[in-house]
């Protein structure tokens, strides 16, 4: 395979390119065609509760349990599969193993159904491993290929491609799901349902053909150092708490990982649940106006994330990193507000444009800053992997207080409300980061 050199323009669209292969999976899965489908299948059913484990729990908290034990076990193995990775060398034979893990999964979900459902479930449960598991290698990968002043930009390009890829496919499932009959699925509601299925496959096959490019290109990883023994197992704790060691000694990087810690609870909730509050909250009317609506919704969200995305990085380069992470959780603190009583498809329409500036980039610039903190070193598996540990514990405490706050009050906007706690908590810690000429 062809070794480029950092910093070589085909090295740089080869690792973006993998967002465009991968971010389907948050478009159409995480997002917009499942959720519908999901919620979907209870109305179907007539029912509101499923009993698991021997107790009867609703959709929603069920499905906001289920992706919190997802991200525990990504936050359990990223370090340990890390270590591993930056011993032998060979991180991308991992990414490769959890890209295809994620799409075979979401493949398996064309036969999710409630009366199997916690085999179904666990479709849902290896697609979010998959797709979180391989971010882990993709995102360290950032500082191997780029140069510190090229990675606002590049984390910025691989956003932006991701959102244009995605919406393509979703435009295409989209067409799926309204008029089934053009792909010979036949006409009414349990064609529309069997193209959301297929919406599924389509997105596993997507998410494995485009990722052969970045697999091509990429590096395979630093210098091996010898073969896994059972003592190499530990190393990537071993290295995670070396990593903590060394960012308790720069408090530069260990105050804003602080605040990236809190505020990205409440984002990766609001983007995970979305969809789910939309489809509960909103009065749509019939079942093919919500349809419409929920899906032109995450189309907005996505147009305009990568406007929001490109505009963000002109804005660091202008006024710096801090401050613009400052300003964009206050704009999140007024979004979670005005959620809470909105009612509308009109007004929901408005907030998922706003949504859509603030989203690509509080993400891109969030995972730049990080890289640009970051100390001279060549394991920066190990560090993207403390990050990724944070932001998915950080998921897995925002999930289980949304939904245990939906179960005990029935309902999601109260959850909502709740996480405005955690962007103003983000923006005083934001404010506490030393500053200097890279923020």
């Amino acid at each position: 395979m062809p070794k480029l050199a950092k910093g070589s323009k085909k090295l740089l669209f080869a690792w973006a390119f993998y967002d465009w292969a991968n971010s389907v999976y948050t478009l159409v899965i995480a997002s917009a065609i499942f959720p519908i489908y999901y919620q979907a299948l209870f109305k179907a059913a007539d029912v509101e509760t499923v009993m698991v484990f021997g107790g009867q729990i609703r959709s929603t908290p069920l499905i906001s349990y289920t992706t919190a034990a997802a991200f525990l076990l990504i936050a359990f193995i990223s370090p340990l599969l890390s270590g591993i990775a930056d011993y032998v060398g060979n991180k991308k034979s991992f990414m490769k193993f959890f890209c295809y893990l994620g799409a075979f999964s979401c493949i398996g979900l064309y036969f999710f159904n409630i009366e199997n459902i916690l085999v179904s479930l666990m479709c849902y449960f290896f697609g979010l491993v998959g797709y979180w598991g391989s971010l882990v290698f993709y995102n360290s990968y950032l500082p191997d290929v780029a140069y510190p002043e090229q990675q606002d930009k590049i984390s910025g390009r691989g956003f932006s491609l991701g959102y244009i890829g995605s919406v393509l496919l979703l435009l295409f499932n989209l067409a799926m799901v309204m008029k089934p009959e053009w792909f010979g699925l036949g006409e009414g509601n349990e064609a529309s349902m069997a193209a959301m299925r297929w919406s599924f496959v389509t997105v596993g096959i997507w998410w494995m053909v485009f990722s052969q490019y970045s697999f091509y290109f990429l590096p395979q990883g630093n210098k091996s150092k010898g073969k896994v023994t059972p003592k190499i197992l530990l190393n990537g704790f071993r290295e995670l708490k070396g990593v903590q060691d060394s960012i308790v000694e720069n408090l530069q990087l260990k105050r804003y990982l602080i605040a990236f810690f809190v505020y990205s609870m409440a984002v990766q909730t609001v983007l995970l649940v979305a969809t789910y509050f939309g489809e509960q909250e909103i009065g749509w009317g019939g079942d093919d106006e919500k349809t419409i609506g929920l899906i032109s919704s995450i189309l907005i969200i996505q147009l305009v994330a990568v406007l929001g995305a490109e505009l963000t990085s002109l804005a660091s380069r202008k006024f710096g990193n801090i401050p613009v992470l400052v300003v964009i959780n206050i704009i999140w603190v007024a979004i979670c507000i005005v959620a809470y009583s909105i009612t509308s498809p009109l007004q929901f329409y408005i907030t998922a444009g706003v949504v859509g500036m603030v989203m690509g980039g509080i993400q891109s610039l969030s995972r730049s800053t990080y890289s640009k903190f970051l100390p001279e070193t060549k394991d920066t598996t190990s560090y993207f992997s403390f990050y990724d540990v944070a932001e998915k514990i950080g998921i897995v405490i925002g999930m289980l207080l949304y939904g245990f706050i939906d179960q005990i009050t029935g309902s999601m906007r109260n959850s909502i409300l709740f996480l405005v706690i955690f962007f103003l908590s983000g923006v005083f810690l934001l404010l506490r980061v030393p500053k200097n000429k890279t923020n």
